[in-house]
């Protein structure tokens, strides 16, 4: 709303200082600090209302260190990052960006599934929470309205370069090397990036494509199934990793600001052009989006890390991971999500393999057998006698590895 209040000011009263809501890194630099500035102040307000209203988390007794001691301490706090999120993008972003409205959308659905679930464990104490079905059908539902959004709206858009000779010819016309004039028009395209290969773009509709020209206006088929999966996925990826204090808040950070550089290159041509990615417009509008988040997920760690006097709840686990895979999705790195949220992909293996495993030998041997002493992965550790402060600070590290061998991907293939 501030976007458009200075807009019009500077517009039309050519008020000094009120173009520089024009900058998208002034844009990013403010929703990060009001972020902040929220989560912080206004996070300690709601956790001693979550206090008083008894909202306090129920644990199970697994045996592991210092977790009897953790019950009744304030959970659902995932509201915190959202309304850390949700009122500097009101402020500060262009409202009638269709990747905006795609991951508003994106944070109140999810948002809402897992304040459901919350709900049901704190006042209807059950621990199961809103039943597995009703939380996929909901996962599903957000990946048919994201997955059509993206395919169908017309804004959403890529600008391919050139061939070579063409772009030299202009050069040598104009005598300048406008980074503008390296790129097509824009158009509807189902490209991707594949990472780490040197000519790295799939269609999705030459899947189809390659059986029948035809058949490549149905792409729709394979990208929205493809969406779904992701963002189901990369979501119950992150509620897992919520499991520890500090773990998935300072994980989904590293994993969040990573997609940032992604989103600032490859909406911004110049850079486009430089590093030979693919140009997005307008998809450098949720440069501010990420930088609000980031700045929640920031300062609910202030009150997260150990020992923790709030948990976010699977009102924020899933709310991050689903933003997580829809911007992945949006910037068209959604095939480097095994790569940059590799903490969340070993935390599901985990759990597959233990679960698999276990179902395994209980069939052959007739006595189930585990691999870890306990899953997700984080909780084998408990087990081994590490603190787990030391546990997060570990997969904090190589969660940034993980983010740095990401981002290299720009220009290693």
């Amino acid at each position: 709303m501030l976007y458009y209040l200075f807009e019009y000011l500077h517009k039309h009263y050519q008020l000094t200082g009120a173009g520089v809501f024009q900058y998208l890194t002034f844009r990013s630099a403010m929703a990060f600090v009001f972020s902040i500035l929220i989560s912080t102040i206004f996070g300690k307000r709601i956790i001693n209302f979550l206090r008083k209203q008894q909202i306090g988390e129920s644990v199970r007794d697994l045996g592991l260190t210092g977790q009897v001691e953790k019950a009744g301490t304030p959970t659902m706090g995932g509201v915190i990052i959202i309304l850390a999120t949700l009122i500097p993008v009101l402020l500060f972003n262009k409202l009638d960006n269709i990747y905006i409205i795609i991951l508003i959308i994106t944070t109140v659905w999810m948002g809402a599934i897992g304040f459901i679930d919350d709900y049901i464990k704190v006042f209807k104490k059950d621990k199961e929470g809103l039943k597995g079905r009703f939380k996929v059908l909901g996962q599903v539902g957000l990946g048919l309205i994201v997955g059509g959004m993206l395919y169908f709206n017309p804004q959403v858009t890529i600008k391919e370069k050139l061939p070579k000779d063409e772009v030299s010819k202009i050069i040598q016309t104009e005598q300048t090397h406008d980074a503008s004039k390296v790129f097509g028009d824009a158009h509807k395209s189902m490209k991707t990036t594949i990472p780490f290969l040197k000519n790295n773009e799939l269609d999705y509709s030459s899947i189809l494509g390659s059986i029948s020209d035809n058949l490549r206006q149905y792409s729709w088929l394979i990208f929205i199934p493809l969406v779904i999966f992701i963002i189901t996925a990369v979501s119950n990826g992150a509620n897992l990793t919520d499991g520890i204090d500090g773990l998935a808040a300072g994980s989904s950070a590293i994993i969040v600001a990573t997609l940032g550089i992604f989103a600032w290159v490859s909406g911004n041509i110049v850079f486009a052009d430089y590093l030979n990615v693919m140009y997005i417009p307008n998809s450098g509008e949720m440069t501010v989006f990420i930088s609000a988040m980031t700045g929640g997920l920031v300062g609910f760690l202030w009150y997260n890390t150990y020992p923790a006097q709030v948990f976010m709840g699977d009102t924020g686990s899933l709310t991050i991971g689903g933003i997580i895979a829809v911007l992945a999705i949006a910037v068209r790195k959604e095939l480097l999500i095994p790569v940059l949220a590799g903490i969340f992909l070993i935390e599901n293996l985990s759990v597959v393999m233990q679960v698999s495993f276990f179902k395994y030998t209980k069939k052959k041997y007739g006595e189930g057998r585990r691999i870890f002493k306990m899953a997700p992965l984080h909780h084998h550790y408990q087990k081994l006698g590490y603190h787990e402060s030391k546990i997060v600070n570990r997969f904090w590290i190589i969660g940034i590895m993980l983010a740095v061998l990401t981002i290299v991907t720009l220009k290693l293939r």
